[in-house]
């Protein structure tokens, strides 16, 4: 079982690896938003955006409601959002590190 639970960590972590979906974790904490709306923010392409949104969804990250023919988008949970943070935190510290580095030699 413990072995399994680093697979389902490795797979949510999976998420965090690529930039847009970063980025739609950024705009999703504005609050709930429509594909389509997301698309346009994005510049994604509606085929492009439905395979980040398949996989976050099927990785808790975030849910969905459908309202006629649209569907929204939210974060699952805003702890996701504390992660996102804390790891945008640790990046910042990393960057400043290495500029005081670069400007220090």
């Amino acid at each position: 079982m413990e072995d399994q639970i680093y697979v389902y960590h490795a797979e949510m972590c999976k998420v965090f690896s690529h930039p847009k979906r970063l980025e739609l974790i950024s705009i999703l904490r504005e609050g709930e938003m429509s594909a389509g709306e997301l698309g346009e923010r994005l510049g994604l392409a509606p085929a492009n955006l439905s395979q980040h949104l398949t996989m976050m969804r099927e990785r808790h990250i975030l849910v969905s409601r459908k309202e006629g023919n649209v569907v929204y988008y939210r974060i699952a949970n805003p702890r996701l959002l504390e992660a996102f943070d804390l790891l945008r935190e640790i990046l910042f510290e990393h960057i400043r590190q290495d500029a005081a580095l670069i400007l220090g030699a």
